[in-house]
């Protein structure tokens, strides 16, 4: 953004910086609507049926014919809630989910801002979509929405907790909040991605104690991209964690009091947020744009690399949703505090001790 107003002006770059966030929403609402078609055709699938088939060839307009429905509806607003908050309520989640996209870069120089503390705007905007949850279980003036919202409040903590100290043993191995730094420390090769740098350890060679400390923080790392994916699912309310929607106890958990266009939001943001964590392991743990085998310079196949490596990695979400069973409550606060918590403090301070000696594999 600051490049476009250097390049071109104050008003023609900010009028370009303007454009290109709009771009990136379009991509991303995109994304959203044929990831959600592609999610039922997984689910459909695993129970071999046919999924959505009719709107557009394959179904893949489904999303499409859903918008329009939600949007023609009657939004019915309860007698007894607080008709302000009720309304913001889901728009405060849906522009916090689409905020923390500004500082994902898409590919080498593609991104809306190149932030040097972008983990920390992440985390500062993904703590503040837990206020729209809060806010419309507690503005429908009804039990049931207040305890899904409670819940989900909860839940969204106890697993930032462990997502905060994932993202430190990847900032530790960086020593950057920049996101495209992250990417950039990859590009060797896939031995070189955090998530397999275990072979990175034996590539790059050394003395035994740095070889075998490298060997050692590699596995933690890789250990770190499946306790992200799990916080993830948690963080997102996906199955089987998606305890403040189980409408076995709750109805609907915070928005069962929601319909028409603000239900959609409320939909939309989540799986915005989904999108959004599938990029993150990718960039974080996968490479980002880079291909297994070389550097990707050229931004346009970077930017394809990357949303194929956003969609693999969604395809895991969905077959998560279809074959695990619903966790309980207390399953599902065990393993954020029990479990995971401490392994990723143990991660910390090993991942701490091999840069502290040896400097990682920079």
């Amino acid at each position: 953004m600051q490049g476009l107003v250097h390049d071109l002006g104050a008003f023609w770059g900010t009028l370009a910086g303007i454009g290109l966030s709009l771009l990136y929403l379009v991509a991303v609402l995109l994304t959203v609507a044929f990831i959600l078609v592609f999610d039922r055709k997984v689910w459909a699938a695993v129970q071999m049926r046919k999924g959505p088939n009719v709107v557009g060839p394959f179904g893949l307009l489904q999303s499409f014919a859903d918008f329009l429905k939600f949007v023609l509806k009657e939004i019915v607003i309860p007698s007894g809630a607080n008709k302000t908050v009720f309304v913001i309520a889901p728009v405060i989640t849906v522009l916090t989910s689409f905020m923390a996209w500004a500082v994902v870069p898409m590919a080498p120089g593609w991104g809306i801002s190149n932030m040097n503390v972008g983990i920390l705007y992440i985390l500062a905007i993904s703590s503040l979509g837990i206020y729209g949850i809060i806010m419309g279980g507690w503005a429908s003036n009804s039990k049931y929405p207040f305890l899904g919202a409670l819940r989900s409040a909860a839940q969204m903590v106890s697993y930032e907790v462990s997502i905060g100290f994932v993202i430190v043993t990847v900032l530790l191995l960086v020593g950057s909040l920049n996101l495209t730094d992250i990417v950039n420390h990859q590009k060797a090769g896939i031995w070189d991605w955090h998530a397999f740098s275990f072979i990175g350890a034996i590539v790059h060679g050394g003395s035994f104690a740095k070889v075998a400390l490298g060997v050692v923080t590699g596995l933690i790392m890789f250990m770190m991209l499946w306790i992200f994916f799990i916080s993830a699912l948690a963080e997102t309310n996906r199955p089987p964690f998606d305890l403040p929607e189980a409408e076995s106890e709750l109805v609907a958990g915070y928005q069962v009091e929601y319909s028409a266009t603000l239900y959609l939001l409320f939909m939309m943001a989540e799986y915005v947020n989904i999108v959004f964590m599938c990029a993150m392991i990718s960039i974080m743990f996968l490479g980002g744009w880079n291909l297994p085998w070389a550097e990707v310079t050229n931004p346009f196949i970077g930017c394809l690399v990357l949303y194929v490596k956003i969609w693999v990695i969604f395809f895991l979400f969905a077959m998560v949703k279809a074959i695990v069973p619903r966790y309980r409550y207390d399953q599902l606060m065990r393993i954020g505090w029990k479990i995971f918590l401490p392994t990723t403090l143990v991660a910390v301070a090993v991942v701490g001790a091999y840069v502290a000696f040896f400097g990682g594999n920079a």
